[in-house]
């Protein structure tokens, strides 16, 4: 889970006088539309038919996900997108707003103003085409050599287009007060890299639907039919090279074998003698003593790739990695185009989406901050920032708590388990200082102009921390994100507003249960976890790559949460395809851990204490019920592949059955017992927290 822009005095003064305008209403969470404010969600999204202890998943939200079918411009249904609705309808009424008064040139007003006007002209979109590309695409027809082509793909870098590798620059992890240059493998057209190899019938279509596509876009660009076709599968077997040399996504979580120092010159030397890092670096106008390199071997095979490539093959795959790119925003057959693959046979989406959803998408993407500062000063107020600071106090508590009784921790690493807590930042809400804006340019030459302006502003702001100290201050997700991470250089969560709203109802009006299984569980507690999981454990205090671990307890951590991995590779959604449970082990903990801590801190609740029912419920059930609250959700057949195949995170449903099945006390909130799919004997009940 993983970008923050201040606004000027007077946008604030013209955010006041909007609220006045368009007549937003209560400062709490959500539009009444889907339940009205008395309204007990929990009981309301009830399966009775169902039994808790075969699909609990089912018996928490199955009386909703029955009423509430995937629509058609949908590849998944549930409580992120009626979040995302609500969002939605605040963000049009803005921008419409912002369109009307045209702010003064370069005021946040103006920008956001022209962002909304440029991406709802469809009609100038389509008539434009390709045409904002154009100076790129040049420069790609203008490469005669390998150098030329390696050249070219730094160019690309700055509209967020990582051809060949992935560079960029970031915290280094073994000195988190340094900002480094990366470099990691990329390139790759389809989610992940084994969907070049799973032979899976639906993998095997998408790869055959994604050759088809290639050639449909190198039509698109002029090229005739057949060599289209032709090239098409000439760019696949470049990729499917890139993605054989590339490490699988469990591969990617070991933090320790991600990371190689070199210097420019010595990677060059020793590794890719055809790339000139040092030259290629400095076209961005970085000059490191040292890179960390993710995995040096893909490096070296792409060196040898590069050079038995023929020159035109490189030149049609950097064509296609740009228009790929910027596809979705260039109208016309290629919207089309876009739709077809990467929503229709990729995710199963049946038609598209809205234009207005589409722009406010697209709008997130490019200056999502603008709009963050507008959502929380209507619709996060201090009562809500101040219940969930607090929640974040009782669950770093619960951790406490909970450490000091692990009977498998040496006292050794207890210590330094706790100072890593103790010195644990969480951020919530929203950012306490907000990023200048200024220097982006958003005008209303076209959309695509647009996303280019801003995907190299973001690059420059990204490149321009290079050598500078650590803004340990700076948010990666706007306010407005129905999300939340974790990051470990940094050694803090960060919460944004909107991952507390539950859809339809405001923040003062849920019960302590629901709120501490919702967002005390499947949230603070989930992301306070990572911190200790299998690849955040192996961060310290001060978020440095360094192991604070005796042998002994690494070792017992280890044991323990492979019982997990294994659990969840035990499940297979689809046929023939299993969850992959070493890959999603650190979201399998962090759930299992948020879980525990959330229920540690909601037993210290007067709730809880007074154990009155609401709807029948208990309120150690409404717990449980209010974490699987968080998890509502249902996803189309392809998307659910594309999930198994390319996330860490095991789809929703799992995360409900999986990390519920080893914890007792709700085996005794719903009276299960051996028999039952959802109980796990004590003997083989994960036991790490």
């Amino acid at each position: 889970m993983t970008t923050v822009f201040p606004a000027r005095r007077s946008f604030h003064a013209w955010l006041v006088a909007l609220a006045l305008l368009i007549g937003f209403g209560h400062p709490g969470w959500a539009d009444e539309t889907n339940f009205p404010p008395t309204a007990d969600i929990l009981a309301a999204n009830l399966n009775q038919k169902a039994d808790p202890g075969v699909d609990f998943f089912d018996y928490a939200n199955g009386g909703w996900l029955r009423r509430n079918p995937i629509p058609p411009s949908e590849s998944n249904w549930g409580i992120s997108k009626l979040v995302q609705d609500e969002l939605y309808d605040r963000l049009r009424r803005i921008n419409e707003a912002a369109a009307t008064q045209k702010g003064p040139v370069g005021s946040d007003l103006r920008k956001i103003g022209d962002f909304w006007m440029t991406a709802m002209d469809t009609h100038r979109t389509t008539r434009l085409g390709l045409q904002p590309l154009q100076m790129e695409l040049a420069r790609i027809e203008a490469i005669s050599s390998m150098a030329d082509a390696m050249e070219v793909s730094f160019a690309l870098h700055p509209l967020g287009i990582n051809a060949f590798l992935a560079l960029g620059v970031g915290q280094d992890q073994k000195q988190s007060d340094l900002m480094a240059v990366q470099i990691a493998q990329g390139g790759l057209g389809l989610p992940d890299r084994d969907f070049y190899f799973n032979k899976e019938k639906g993998v095997s279509h998408i790869r055959q639907e994604y050759v088809a596509h290639l050639a449909r876009l190198l039509h698109l660009l002029g090229r005739p039919e057949r060599p289209a076709r032709r090239m098409s599968k000439r760019v696949m077997e470049f990729e499917t090279s890139l993605a054989k040399a590339s490490r699988k996504l469990e591969d990617l979580r070991d933090p320790e074998k991600n990371y190689h120092r070199s210097a420019p010159d010595d990677l060059t030397r020793t590794q890719t003698p055809g790339i000139p890092w040092t030259r290629l670096l400095s076209t961005h106008q970085l000059h490191p003593e040292y890179v960390i390199v993710g995995q040096p071997e893909f490096l070296h095979a792409l060196d040898v790739l590069l050079r038995k490539t023929p020159v035109d093959t490189l030149k049609e795959y950097l064509r296609l990695r740009l228009v790929s790119a910027y596809a979705e925003y260039l109208g016309g057959e290629w919207e089309q185009e876009n739709f077809a693959f990467n929503h229709q046979v990729l995710a199963g989406e049946k038609e598209p989406r809205p234009q207005w959803k589409r722009a406010l998408d697209a709008q997130e993407q490019a200056m999502g901050m603008i709009l963050g500062r507008r959502f929380v000063t209507e619709f996060f107020p201090a009562t809500a920032k101040k219940r969930y600071t607090d929640l974040v106090l009782a669950i770093q508590q619960a951790y406490s708590n909970r450490l000091d009784r692990l009977d498998w921790m040496s006292p050794s690493t207890q210590a330094k388990a706790h100072e890593k807590l103790q010195s644990l930042t969480a951020k919530v809400g929203y950012p306490d200082h907000w990023k200048d804006y200024s220097a982006l340019e958003i005008g209303t030459e076209s959309l695509a102009q647009n996303m280019m302006n801003a995907s190299r502003w973001q690059f420059q702001d990204m490149i321009s921390k290079f050598g500078k100290p650590v803004d340990r201050t700076e948010w990666n997700m706007t306010p407005q994100t129905y999300n939340a991470y974790y990051d470990p250089a940094n050694n803090e969560i960060v919460l944004p507003a909107a991952i507390f709203a539950v859809p339809g109802m405001r923040d003062e009006d849920l019960d302590d249960a629901l709120v501490y299984g919702y967002a005390g569980a499947s949230t603070i507690g989930h992301e306070i976890t990572h911190g200790f999981d299998d690849e955040g454990r192996k961060f310290d205090a001060k978020g440095n790559l360094t192991n604070w671990w005796s042998p002994e307890d690494a070792m017992q951590f280890q044991r323990r949460a492979d019982v997990l991995a294994a659990q969840f590779s035990a499940y297979e959604p689809l046929p023939g395809l299993h969850i992959n449970g070493a890959a999603s082990l650190g979201e399998n903990l962090a759930d299992y851990g948020g879980l525990l801590l959330g229920l540690d801190a909601f037993k210290t609740t007067e709730q809880f204490k007074r154990g009155k029912p609401i709807s029948g419920l208990t309120p150690i059930q409404r717990y449980f019920l209010g974490y699987a609250l968080g998890w509502m959700t249902q996803q189309r057949e392809e998307s659910l592949r594309q999930h198994l195949l390319s996330d860490v995170h095991a789809p929703a449903k799992w995360r409900v059955l999986g990390p519920l099945s080893n914890i007792p006390e709700f085996h005794s909130a719903f009276g299960l017992g051996p028999g039952k799919p959802m109980w796990r004997s004590p003997e083989s009940q994960v036991q790490v927290w």
